[in-house]
Order: C-alpha cells, then structure tokens, then sequence
C-alpha cells in the first residue's frame, strides 16, 4: 500500500495529516513550497489546481479535504471513522458538505472584506454569515459529535474550520465552538499531527 500526502504545513494540508493519524496507517510526506514547486508540470499532474493538499492512494488521487477525509473513512473503516446508523450517516453526510459549502463561502468572502447586502441573500447559497453561524453553533451544540455521540471523519474537517477560524478571527467566539473544539484538541491524532506539522514548519525556516 502507497499513501503519500502532498502538503504545506501552512495549508489545509494540517487537515489531512490530522484524518491520517486518526486512521494510522503509514504514509509518505511530500512538502511542496508555495510558488513554482506547486505549479510545476508533475504536480499539476497530481492536481491541476496546483494546490494542496493532494492525496495519492495506490495511485488514486484524492483532491479536497472534505473528499479526503471521506475517503480515508471509508478506505480504513477499522479506525471506526465513518458513520453507522442512518441517523449517523445523515448528519455526518450534511455537516461536512455544509462546512465544505456554505462554511467556506461564508468564511471566505467575510475575510476578504465581502459581505452579502439583505436584498441579495437569497442568490447566494450561503444566505449570509450570521445565517451560518447560527446553524453552525446549532449543530455542534445538538450532539457531543457533529454525527452524534461518535467521534467522526466529519469532526476533523468541521473541527478544524472552527479552530483555524477561531484562532484567526474567522468565525465567532462562541462558547458553543470553544466547547467543541476543546475536546478535539486533545485528541492524540491531533496532538501527533500538529508535533509533526510544527516540526516541518520550523525546518522550512
């Protein structure tokens, strides 16, 4: 078995090696710089996008970390990962394409200084950022889990958003985020994955 990650330690790449360690199998690391490395005919190969991260299993590339983290699930189900029951696998499959959409959007367009005027909220998936805050802190204030009582792929991409907004004034300060992610930031996986990611930052100076 192959698995090698593509990744910058100052991507979303973190994301990745986080759902990696939860699934503990073995993978190889290649550190791409930003600029021409992640531009460069070969990786473009990999992804055409020219960003990270990029997954490539036995050959199979996997793009996106909602997609990613979804696959790793599926791909190693002894790490108990991917949801079980229907009611599971309904909120897992619906928080992580909601962070993957409205989320991002939402988040993206506030950091870059765009915010949506009342009269056009309807034309934008999203609605408005106030609208996607609410349902976020609805949905991690509803079960201990984003998919119920059981730690899920769908918390590490969820968590991390939260995490990265929360740290870089993204999302709001809520008490219900901060609840949330505190018990995730404890997690072994992530305390691996953030050692490894720090230590590979500090050797790109």
């Amino acid at each position: 078995m192959s698995l090698v990650l593509y990744t910058n330690p100052m991507s979303r790449g973190r994301i990745v090696r986080w759902m990696l360690e939860e699934v503990a199998a073995p993978y190889e690391v290649q550190s791409l710089p930003f600029g021409e490395a992640m531009k460069s005919a070969s990786y473009l190969a990999i992804n055409p996008m020219g960003k990270v991260p990029a997954l490539v299993h036995n050959g199979t590339v996997i793009t996106e970390c909602a997609a990613i983290c979804a696959y790793l699930a599926e791909t190693f189900p002894q790490a108990g990962l991917h949801p079980q029951a229907d009611a599971e696998r309904g909120a897992y499959y619906r928080w992580m394409f909601f962070a993957a959409g409205p989320l991002e959007a939402a988040v993206s367009n506030r950091s870059l200084g765009f915010d949506v005027t009342p009269d056009k909220q309807r034309t934008v998936g999203y609605g408005s950022y106030e609208a996607v805050m609410d349902t976020l802190e609805m949905a991690v204030s509803t079960t201990p889990f984003i998919a119920g009582e059981r730690f899920t792929a769908a918390d590490v991409y969820i968590g991390s958003h939260i995490m990265w907004g929360l740290q870089f004034g993204t999302v709001e300060k809520r008490p219900a985020f901060e609840s949330y992610v505190a018990q995730l930031t404890q997690r072994p996986a992530h305390l691996r994955a953030t050692e490894l990611d720090d230590a590979l930052l500090a050797t790109r100076g």
